[in-house]
């Protein structure tokens, strides 16, 4: 199914408008809608209506596209000829190339824990306190949140700035996913204990443990989202 550029679309955008200036560029048209994506206010299958953004943060045509350009780079738009600029849906394809990748990046950064700085461990074991915090509140969308921080931090122990900003793209991609997860308690709540254990092996230092049991989770949390994705209710919403 094909949705638009709802008013709550268009009233959240105009909401940014003060804050882009005449010397603005395309890189910061490209951060708002890359926010306002990954946060969900653009679900999978909106289509990002070139007349409507623009007006709405009253940028150019040019510059849109040049917006454009950058999130289908991304992989947070794609392409459709003759019918324009979508937020994609991620096929099961999708889903394992994401995870392929994870186990590779955040697999590699858990087993450098004890080769990592006290402030960078130290992040990792902040990130899932705040989660926590969030779960005992039932603020179960800011733990979803903290799930991605807490997986940006331990791929951050790698000390790599290029890693940083690969491991950020694949999180961005995985808010896409996580549309099939349609109850966030459900889904987050059993992973909290596993955060707090791959927490504390990375405060010791210890990154065999670290490594072997983040490797397990995301081999979990990949059946259960493939899972989800067999569901009939998501194969007739997404048109897979």
């Amino acid at each position: 199914m094909v949705a638009g550029i709802s008013d709550e679309m268009t009233a959240a955008l105009s909401r940014e408008r003060p804050a882009l200036t005449y010397a603005s560029t395309a890189g910061r048209v490209t951060d708002i809608l890359r926010t306002h994506i990954t946060q969900g206010l653009f679900p999978p299958g909106t289509r990002l209506s070139e007349e409507v953004i623009g007006r709405a943060l009253g940028v150019s045509r040019n510059t849109l596209r040049e917006a454009f350009a950058l999130l289908c780079h991304e992989r947070l738009a794609v392409h459709h000829m003759n019918r324009g600029i979508f937020v994609p849906t991620l096929t099961r394809e999708d889903v394992s190339a994401i995870y392929t990748l994870r186990r590779l990046v955040e697999g590699g950064a858990a087993r450098m824990a004890g080769d990592a700085g006290p402030a960078a461990r130290q992040a990792v074991s902040d990130v899932v306190d705040s989660a926590e915090t969030y779960a005992a509140a039932g603020q179960w969308l800011d733990v979803r949140t903290e799930d991605l921080r807490f997986h940006q931090a331990i791929a951050a122990l790698a000390g790599s700035s290029r890693v940083d900003e690969l491991m950020g793209r694949a999180l961005a991609e995985l808010r896409l996913i996580f549309y099939a997860m349609e109850q966030p308690e459900q889904f987050h709540r059993p992973y909290l204990e596993r955060h707090r254990s791959i927490a504390d092996s990375i405060m010791r230092g210890d990154g065999e443990a670290a490594e072997r049991d983040l490797l397990a989770y995301l081999g979990d949390a990949e059946a259960q989202i493939l899972a989800a994705y067999d569901a009939p209710s998501l194969a007739v919403a997404s048109g897979v």
